[in-house]
């Protein structure tokens, strides 16, 4: 393969895959509650205490995010074109963060340097394990021997069957983050509602149903893949994402596997940038669907 596949820490991708692979990551940065340190949220080959992140979420810690750092992801991408390789970026969605635009414009400009390379960048429109999902794919179809034109098409013609479904347990941090109103959250906080959200076409998250009780939300989940997925479901490989709620995480994989017959179910946490914003106890369930 005579190219290289980017990405960045918002695909959400267990780290045994990332290095079987080959990616690169573009780590996206936090910071915690006004200090100066900014934190990476992907350190390759580090195992980051995502449980103490959202302990400190739980007892009330306030993060900002922001992009990742752009010298360090020029250094990576002209280190890859210097080797005479071609690469593709697999960015987070642009409905979410300024992290595509940003990216694609350094590509750009790159490839006016690199002429008789091809940089290409792609906004996924999608987040967590769908973003993860949709690199996952790539690399299959990079694996069989497809060239760069071929993955990237590939990725432009399917990224909107890439279905994000997902609920949260504290409907707060998605007041802090400006998904809902003061009012809203107050109200679904007292009569135990759940909302179920998923990410549209344009990539931005959008509430589609509440449900009340944290086990009616799960299993909504579970309900809108039956509804929605790519036959046969059980040939899929399915992600899931979790906010510091592996137990909860492990019992939607079993529906999954008992309902639809699937085998192939990849658990991972939600990386503290998206973590930072849905917060603890937030569910998030990918899959090939007809449409999102």
């Amino acid at each position: 393969m005579d190219f290289e596949i980017v990405t960045d820490s918002c695909c959400n991708l267990v780290e045994d895959m990332i290095d079987d692979f080959g990616l690169h990551i573009l780590p996206l940065t936090f910071m915690v509650d006004g200090e100066d340190v900014v934190y990476q949220s992907y350190l390759k080959g580090e195992k980051t205490d995502l449980k103490q992140f959202y302990t400190m979420m739980r007892e009330g810690k306030v993060f900002k995010t922001s992009l990742p750092n752009l010298a360090e992801s020029e250094a990576l991408f002209r280190s890859i074109l210097d080797k005479g390789h071609d690469l593709i970026y697999l960015a987070f969605s642009s409905g979410l963060s300024g992290t595509f635009q940003a990216l694609s414009l350094m590509c750009s400009q790159l490839q006016e340097e690199y002429p008789d390379r091809k940089i290409y960048s792609v906004d996924t429109l999608a987040a967590s394990g769908g973003q993860g999902l949709l690199v996952w794919y790539a690399v299959q179809h990079a694996r069989a021997g497809e060239t760069i034109d071929q993955v990237r098409d590939w990725v432009e013609e399917n990224k909107l069957h890439l279905a994000h479904w997902f609920t949260v347990d504290d409907l707060m941090f998605l007041f802090r983050g400006g998904r809902v109103s003061k009012t809203a959250a107050w109200a679904g906080t007292l009569l135990n509602i759940k909302p179920i959200l998923h990410v549209d076409n344009e990539g931005h998250l959008i509430p589609m149903e509440k449900v009340r009780g944290r086990k009616k939300s799960l299993n909504a989940l579970v309900d809108h893949m039956e509804k929605s997925a790519v036959q046969p479901i059980s040939d899929q490989m399915v992600f899931i994402t979790h906010g510091d709620c592996l137990e909860e995480a492990e019992y939607v994989a079993g529906k999954v596997k008992e309902r639809f017959g699937v085998k192939d179910v990849i658990i991972n946490y939600i990386d503290p940038v998206i973590g930072s914003h849905a917060g603890p106890g937030t569910m998030a369930l990918f899959f090939l669907a007809d449409q999102r």
